[in-house]
């Protein structure tokens, strides 16, 4: 399978950054581009330049020109141009998906590498159908207990969304290198049922086999650092092409902000080392989720395991159809 291409949206995020430098060298203010160029809106190029429109080929080509770019940095440029704007070649690879997921997948297209801790939760991208399935149902009762409409057949997309996301990292050859630190409550009683919590901690053991997945769970009593406690969730996403923007993101309960920039990456980039270091390494926390395995199994009444390890859960969705390229 060939590398994911960058997504529309990273590839807008770095279209903006390129036009933002080369207006800077250039000397110009936004309005003396917009009065320059002729444009009726003074909030098209700030849009253009945070990434958050979908950009116009003459449009580009205008402030190339203005900027006196040179031919191969215009080519370079508009053909970043050219994939920004392909939302539905690009879709295609997601077929079915939801807002908030498909936001997620555009992220992690194109990443090299991608860095995770969460403090309750198992991230989306290890997650198994019926622990997604608790999640995603949890949450939307949260919402209707707010007052918010019923999600109705979402949950069922939300989780088909999921196990798309986690072919990254069996893509081949180019799957990128994930890192995730796991506290130990996020795997124990208070997260689901048994059953659930079995096929969880199977597929984590499989998870960690692969050679690009490095799992390390984090002890609850063991000290970070200093005495740090990490306050959020929070992922770092390194792309293949070196000049995208290393991209952070931290996940509230019911907000996630997203940042590129550095003094804030580098914050995260170091309590993330010092999570890594406090965590059992990858060997003993294989040895960790076996032996989670094994007692959970031996206070599992027989009826309620949903499945031994000689049918590994990945192998259950493959044989289903519900996820490719795994």
């Amino acid at each position: 399978m060939p590398p994911a291409a960058p997504s529309p949206i990273l590839r807008r995020r770095r279209l903006g950054i390129e036009l933002r430098r080369l207006r800077e060298a250039a000397g110009l203010t936004g309005d003396q581009v917009i009065e320059r160029i002729g444009w009726a809106s003074a909030s098209k190029l700030s849009r253009l330049e945070n990434g958050r429109s979908r950009p116009d080929p003459q449009d580009v080509g205008d402030l190339l020109d203005l900027y006196g770019a040179d031919q191969a940095l215009h080519d370079d440029l508009l053909g970043i141009t050219n994939e920004a704007g392909d939302m539905r070649g690009w879709l295609k690879n997601f077929p079915v998906m939801t807002q908030q997921q498909r936001g997620w997948a555009e992220l992690e297209a194109g990443c090299a590498e991608i860095s995770e801790y969460n403090p309750v939760l198992v991230p989306g991208l290890l997650q198994t159908p019926g622990y997604a399935q608790l999640r995603i149902v949890s949450a939307g009762q949260v919402n209707a207990g707010a007052g918010e409409p019923e999600p109705g057949d979402e949950p069922d997309i939300e989780v088909q969304a999921r196990l798309a996301r986690q072919s990254l990292l069996t893509r081949e050859p180019h799957a990128p290198q994930y890192t995730a630190v796991l506290e130990e409550a996020a795997l124990g009683r208070r997260a689901g049922p048994p059953e659930v919590l079995h096929e969880q901690l199977l597929q984590l053991c499989e998870l960690a086999l692969l050679p690009n997945v490095a799992l390390h769970v984090l002890p609850r009593d063991t000290q970070i650092g200093d005495w740090y406690l990490p306050p959020t969730a929070f992922s770092v996403y390194r792309f293949a092409d070196p000049l995208d923007p290393e991209t952070l993101t931290i996940e509230g309960g019911f907000t996630d902000v997203m940042s590129t920039e550095a003094i804030a990456l580098n914050r995260y980039k170091v309590v993330f080392e010092w999570l890594c270091t406090a965590a059992l390494n990858a060997s003993d926390t294989l040895s960790w989720l076996i032996e989670a395995t094994g007692r959970l199994t031996e206070a599992t009444p027989p009826s309620t395991v949903a499945f031994g390890p000689a049918t590994a859960p990945t192998q259950r969705r493959r044989d289903s159809g519900r996820l490719t390229d795994r």
